[in-house]
């Protein structure tokens, strides 16, 4: 893990919602959305089910100064929606490149917020990435919509380990230059 220290993350506006980074006060719809195994399925880290803990653990990490990690909140609040919509993190991997990963809740799956996310938080290339890599569950074909609708190409199959399922999952990898 490379582990870089961070100035601080901007709120980047998108249509529906923003991206701000996250606080402590998420800790208990962390906990909710998180916790559901629908979400956690889907990811390679999230458990299921959440420890207690896990959420202000989660919080801390993403908020410490020296980090791998810069995680924002898909917030609704100015747009009278939650204030989680779900979550989008870039977690570097050396200077010019960066894995994107991103969730949403089960109550707005399907409703292109994950696609308002990764395409906000590309054009705003926070990081200053030259590239950025992505991977999804086979099993997830529309988050790998997500992807190739924003201008990811697919590289590949891969295996990832998957927590909350406690098994090895097949995935696709893909790739974006940035402009």
């Amino acid at each position: 893990m490379n582990v870089l220290t961070s100035e601080l993350q901007p709120t980047i506006a998108a249509d529906r919602f923003d991206l701000r980074p996250v606080r402590p006060s998420d800790a208990g719809l962390f906990q909710l959305y998180a916790g559901d195994e629908r979400v956690a399925s889907f990811t390679r880290s999230i458990p299921h089910p959440l420890p207690p803990g896990a959420s202000e653990a989660f919080i801390k990490r993403s908020m410490a100064p020296e980090r791998s990690e810069d995680v924002w909140v898909l917030d609704g609040s100015r747009f009278g929606q939650s204030e989680v919509l779900g979550v989008i993190g870039l977690d570097r991997i050396n200077d010019t490149q960066s894995e994107i990963g991103y969730w949403v809740v089960p109550a707005s799956w399907n409703t292109g917020l994950a696609s308002e996310a990764v395409r906000a938080l590309l054009a705003a290339n926070p990081l200053k990435n030259t590239s950025v890599v992505a991977e999804v569950f086979q099993d997830n074909p529309r988050s790998a919509q997500v992807l190739t609708n924003a201008g990811f190409e697919y590289i590949g199959d891969a295996e990832a380990f998957c927590v909350a399922r406690n098994a090895t999952v097949r995935t696709w990898t893909y790739v974006r230059k940035m402009d």
